[in-house]
């Protein structure tokens, strides 16, 4: 075992030495192995062309995730102008797995239930292509702000981020989602190579109270998937506890959801049914991925389907309030401009004159971001279609934050500049890498003619904006995330 991996839990290793058999020894070994690292292309933001065209260290495609990629770790992605502008967020290899599994569609309701730091949410974003509704819950307000702010740096245009406990969320959505992933609180067995805390935490107690709060979260979260609908329940832990025995007694309970099958990659395990006392049908077609098979850490996926369809004809269920609210919009909704507008037609009117106008974005960026216009405090966001409404529910992120009111001025969001693509602005100014770095720490940027309010790219990928006067680019990336690369 590498000396950096102090000795693995006595308890968990003579239950895996029985559960594994002859595979055990292999096992073991794999902790005494460099443990691999991973990020993943961010869809929403070009092509893999021009994204490996930029790239500047090597990279090695994830085989179950078609925009993961391995890189070594030397190479320090964090730290990279790249990273800042959302080009790609680093993840775990394996836990790229789980979405792939859901499989989400432009045009989805989709909820990720347990969501933050980000990593599946903004995966998941990026396979819906800003079209649909995602929203992504966390329980924990801290846990739910980093989730917000990286749900920003990825430029994602059609979540909503909430904050609320798994039975609120099943009684704001009932029957409402088409996917919901539950990647669910758990042991974190599979996580002993890469985090020490995981190991020195663990303990079987621990695991039977995983495993019943996986029980309680996945009860609420079958209540908000659509007749028809997916739910894929993951952990990234190897006790069968939480895996197969988890979702076995959740089918048990629930004649309604079966096990899906899953298509095996190489590499790639089933699940073990012979592990467990009362193994639901089809168990076996959940998943497992292995350390000592496949380049990445342990994790567990089931894709379970719900039974049924939704009747034709047949109105969702939507809260009469939420409704009522709806009939509103329609009758305020101005014919000039291409969003459904919510109260303060005359703000919301100057806002769309403001982007239209002093950014530039032109027709081929709002085309990509339907939705509506909505004030929440002094910001104006842009919030998915299909979003119900929002009073009584604890909201961090509503949508995507257009722009803000100033003392009688408006000011473009920094969340909206990490939307943009090529030719989505004719007001784009291209950052050389130094001066890229320069823009990050705060500092203005020296200019020619330029006045007004301009986007700043680098190799592509938009950092944020910036207002030209005098041969001078003003700052404007926020103050709360200013660092030195």
């Amino acid at each position: 075992m590498d000396d950096n991996i102090t000795a693995l839990p006595e308890a968990f290793a003579e239950r895996m030495q029985r559960l594994l058999g002859g595979e055990y020894e292999a096992f073991m070994a794999s902790y005494g192995q460099v443990r691999q690292y991973g990020l993943r292309r961010n869809l929403l933001k070009g092509t893999e062309e021009a994204f490996i065209g930029v790239m500047p260290f090597p990279l090695e495609k994830i085989f179950w995730a078609r925009e993961g990629y391995y890189y070594d770790a030397a190479a320090q992605p964090g730290r990279h102008v790249l990273h800042e502008a959302g080009a790609y967020y680093i993840q775990e290899p394996s836990a790229m797995a789980a979405v792939e599994a859901l499989a989400p569609e432009p045009g989805e309701r989709v909820l990720d239930l347990c969501a933050a730091p980000g990593g599946k949410s903004t995966q998941i974003a990026g396979r819906m292509q800003g079209q649909g509704l995602l929203v992504s819950n966390e329980i924990v307000g801290e846990r739910a702000r980093v989730l917000s702010q990286n749900v920003e740096r990825m430029g994602v245009s059609n979540c909503v981020v909430c904050s609320e406990k798994p039975e609120r969320i099943a009684t704001l959505f009932p029957a409402f989602f088409d996917r919901v992933l539950v990647d669910a609180p758990c042991s974190g067995e599979g996580m002993f190579r890469k985090e020490e805390a995981a190991r020195k935490e663990w303990s079987q107690k621990a695991v039977w109270m995983c495993a019943e709060r996986q029980a309680l979260i996945l009860e609420e979260a079958a209540k908000t998937v659509k007749p028809g609908g997916v739910l894929v329940y993951s952990t990234c832990t190897f006790s069968p506890e939480e895996n197969e025995g988890t979702v076995s007694a959740f089918l048990r309970a629930h004649e309604e959801y079966y096990i899906e099958e899953t298509a095996l990659e190489e590499g790639l395990s089933c699940g073990r049914p012979d592990w467990i006392s009362q193994p639901a049908a089809g168990i076996e077609h959940t998943m497992r991925l292995w350390p000592h098979l496949q380049r990445g850490e342990g994790h567990y996926i089931a894709r379970l389907r719900r039974r049924g369809q939704q009747a034709a004809g047949v109105p969702e269920t939507v809260p009469k309030k939420c409704a009522r609210k709806r009939d509103a919009w329609e009758e305020d909704a101005s014919e000039k401009c291409r969003w459904q507008i919510v109260g303060e037609m005359k703000l919301c009117k100057l806002v769309v004159a403001f982007l239209c106008g002093e950014t530039g974005i032109g027709e081929a960026w709002m085309s990509r971001h339907p939705g509506r216009l909505l004030r929440f405090g002094d910001q104006i966001y842009l919030v998915p279609e299909e979003m119900i409404s929002l009073d009584g529910i604890k909201v961090l992120r509503p949508g995507l934050q257009l722009a803000a009111e100033k003392k009688n001025r408006i000011e473009p969001a920094h969340a909206l500049a990490l939307t943009l693509l090529a030719g989505d602005s004719a007001r784009v100014y291209g950052l050389s890498e130094q001066e890229a770095v320069s823009y990050l720490r705060g500092e203005s940027i020296a200019c020619g003619e330029e006045k007004g309010w301009m986007a700043l790219s680098y190799q592509g990928y938009t950092l944020g904006f910036g207002k030209a006067s005098g041969g001078q680019i003003k700052n404007h990336y926020p103050k709360g995330l200013r660092k030195s690369l």
